[in-house]
């Protein structure tokens, strides 16, 4: 009887000893994973990009949310360097909302603008601080390229790309727009469809993908989503703003009618203050024709 006991007791304390070993090896990839960053290159593809635009980069950052890696930035403006890009787009969300520190957003964008020109959107947490027309005044300070609903031209060997980059709608009295955040954007993209150009369009929202297709835009970059926050195996992302649970457009590249959307895991926490299985990310763009 007693041989018995010991054997059930040995085999509980086996099965706790497991559970505890599988527990802390997920606390430790979560920890890893929320500060581990990844470059993720992509290929965009158009008979539209002009000739002397063709292995052009673009990096992408998105959803700083105030984050550090490293003293300064110093690792997340190294990925940066060392991806070698032409240009450095910026989607929005630089700072949080709930936790604001311009000290880091504009020290990133001191060091940005030295690796190379660096555009920048907003996003929805700089629409509900007090300090937005405090930090663009640095951002543009620095160097970098703030576009509010605003256009500028990429040039090489004589030819050009038209970026534009918009203002998060939440900069807008939705109440005035019967349509809210889709129909804001839809209108706003009234005045750059079909100039002829290759168009690149930064805006924070991925979840009005089908506005950009239906106005023609050529190459979106977008962010806002996290990655979905959780990632799971074989589904994706858990859950993202205004998408909810499992939304559609959380992370990397989406196509249709001619339109293709990049979209940001981003890089920094918000209301959620962890990611799972979603390192933060450095997204490097080459175009082809």
């Amino acid at each position: 009887m007693m041989e018995k006991r010991k054997r059930k007791y040995h085999g509980k304390k086996i099965w706790e000893y497991g559970i505890f070993f599988i527990v802390l090896l997920l606390l430790i990839w979560t920890i890893w994973g929320n500060t581990a960053l990844t470059v993720t290159k992509i290929t965009v593809s158009s008979e539209k990009i002009p000739p002397a635009f063709s292995g052009f980069r673009i990096a992408h950052i998105s959803d700083l949310h105030n984050a550090e890696f490293g003293k300064d930035n110093q690792k997340l403006l190294q990925k940066l360097s060392d991806s070698n890009p032409d240009i450095i787009v910026i989607t929005g969300d630089l700072v949080d909302g709930n936790r604001t520190d311009l000290e880091v957003a504009a020290a990133f964008a001191e060091e940005s603008v030295k690796i190379a020109p660096s555009y920048y959107v907003t996003g929805n947490h700089e629409a509900s601080i007090s300090e937005y027309g405090e930090l663009k005044n640095r951002l543009e300070a620095a160097g970098v390229h703030v576009l509010e609903d605003e256009e500028a031209f990429l040039e090489r060997e004589g030819e050009k790309i038209l970026l534009f980059g918009l203002s998060d709608p939440n900069f807008s009295m939705e109440s005035e727009w019967s349509g809210g955040a889709s129909a804001i954007v839809k209108e706003k993209l009234k005045k750059w469809k079909n100039q002829g150009k290759y168009t690149i369009l930064l805006s924070h929202r991925p979840e009005l993908f089908k506005t950009y297709v239906s106005a023609g835009i050529d190459l979106v970059f977008s962010g806002h989503a996290h990655g979905g926050q959780f990632r799971l195996p074989f589904v994706g992302g858990l859950i993202a703003p205004d998408q909810g649970l499992f939304p559609k457009y959380d992370a990397g590249l989406y196509t249709e009618k001619g339109t293709n959307m990049v979209v940001s895991r981003g890089l920094g926490n918000s209301i959620i203050p962890i990611r799972f299985n979603n390192r933060p990310e450095i997204v490097v763009v080459d175009l082809t024709i």
